[in-house]
């Protein structure tokens, strides 16, 4: 339904980024109907891979703005020293991604690049970022819609980390992926993307080499 509104009509409602106690990024907003109103909360879902068929435990969060970052960080903390990590961008790619990847990477070392670019993690609407052990078949994925979705059993440490940010298990919780929505960017923000991959040493990635 944006198609509809006038440029005025869209610009106020791009401007909106408080509902109730949650604020949203910069990075997406919800469509102007509000069929989905953000909201704090997690639930469980379940992953099935579309080739084997196995079944991977999933927890799928959306968080306030304020908490995002340091609650993002502490669930990557859980997956141990060294992991690897997945940079997505769908800038400029006509509702496609591009993926880029790092192996072996020591996690302090990520943490503090990661902060070093923390408006542009939370505030692209068209970058996507996953950190991942393939050894424990976990990963924590900070999405293009700011949503922290983690995968892998067991599920307990992740949920210690969201309740210990004052975020709670909802199983009726309904995200912003889940309706209409908008995604926002910039030339700089893709330009920070850009810099962000050469600081993390990233190539190309190839079809397979995510868990997830």
């Amino acid at each position: 339904n944006f198609g509809s509104l006038t440029d005025e009509q869209l610009e106020s409602h791009l401007e909106i980024s408080t509902y109730g106690a949650f604020e949203l990024t910069d990075a997406v907003r919800p469509s102007v109907d509000l069929k989905v109103i953000p909201r704090q909360g997690f639930r469980h879902e379940t992953y099935v891979d579309p080739t084997t068929r196995t079944k991977v435990p999933v927890i799928m969060a959306a968080a306030s703005k304020h908490r995002l970052m340091e609650l993002f960080m502490e669930m990557i903390s859980t997956l141990g020293p060294v992991v690897d990590v997945v940079l997505e961008t769908s800038h400029y790619h006509g509702g496609t991604h591009e993926d880029f990847y790092r192996e072996h990477m020591d996690l302090p070392v990520l943490k503090s690049i990661l902060y070093d670019y923390e408006d542009m993690l939370l505030n692209d609407g068209c970058t996507g970022i996953a950190v991942l052990n393939p050894k424990r078949q976990q990963e924590v994925q900070f999405d293009e819609h700011k949503m922290v979705i983690s995968y892998g059993s067991p599920l307990e440490s992740f949920e210690r980390v969201l309740i210990g940010h004052d975020v709670y298990l909802d199983q009726d919780i309904q995200f912003l992926t889940e309706a209409e929505h908008v995604h926002t960017s910039s030339d700089q923000m893709f330009q920070e993307f850009q810099s962000l991959t050469m600081r993390l040493g990233m190539e190309l990635d190839n079809d397979d080499a995510e868990f997830c």
